[in-house]
């Protein structure tokens, strides 16, 4: 299971306003959506990943929870914890909308962090060549 670990790369921010819960989630569907994570992948253990990330127990359960009642994952008791089919191009869509949207809450989190006003974070997007 471990190298299931490797494959997904999930890195957590103890410093950022995002819960742990759903930075996990985030990186859950970001690594689905990029093809990192296929249908039929096993993921770690709850226990593993928690050990992994060095987070407490109930956070990784949560974020599993969370997942599996969005249906993008499926845990079966005994079994293991998998990656489910992919989800119709509607819902497919609406995972890289909300991806997006946590990249942009994260990014302007840290450039917050940093002093920037929200307005000169995106403005900043308007001075990058195309």
């Amino acid at each position: 299971m471990i190298q299931y670990w490797l494959r997904m790369n999930i890195q957590i921010d103890f410093r950022s306003d995002i819960p742990i819960t759903n930075q996990i989630v985030e990186q859950v569907q970001a690594q689905i959506i990029g093809g990192v994570l296929k249908p039929g992948d096993q993921l770690p253990t709850v226990r593993a990943l928690a050990q992994e990330l060095r987070v407490n127990f109930n956070t990784v359960a949560r974020a599993y929870r969370l997942l599996d009642e969005a249906g993008i994952i499926s845990t079966q008791q005994g079994r293991g914890t998998y990656i489910l089919e992919q989800p119709p191009p509607q819902a497919s869509e609406h995972l890289r909308r909300e991806s997006l949207l946590a990249l942009a809450n994260r990014y302007l989190a840290e450039a917050a962090r940093l002093g920037f006003s929200r307005e000169q974070s995106l403005q900043i997007f308007q001075e990058i060549p195309s």
